[in-house]
């Protein structure tokens, strides 16, 4: 299990969901499926479904929240949902470096983004 807390973390969009019957308080959320990068302390043992709140797309680098601040990203306040994206990530600056994207890794170590 993923213990986060309340916090804002990068992640990469890596795939999209599509769920015909669900609760209907998702109906016209749309839901991509997004892997934390490894600026984020926790290993991730496996991707999170996330409501995209902005407009993101496959390949994207995003900010995602979890938890009662993800619900209150979307427009139903009382939708089951657990992970929201809320930001495009343009690019990150870390101590003075400037990391694109492209540049940083998933939290398993094997693959690039």
């Amino acid at each position: 299990m993923i213990e986060r807390g309340a916090v804002m973390y990068l992640a990469k969009v890596v795939g999209t969901v599509v769920s015909t019957s669900k609760d209907p308080r998702l109906t016209g959320c749309k839901l991509l499926l997004v892997v934390p990068v490894a600026l984020y302390p926790q290993k991730v043992e496996y991707p999170l479904v996330a409501v995209d709140s902005v407009g993101a797309g496959i390949g994207e680098m995003v900010l995602c929240v979890d938890g009662s601040t993800a619900r209150r990203a979307v427009t139903e306040e009382n939708a089951p949902i657990d992970c929201a994206i809320v930001g495009i990530i343009d690019e990150v600056e870390t101590c003075g470096d400037l990391l694109q994207p492209e540049k940083l890794s998933l939290l398993d170590g094997e693959k690039q983004l």
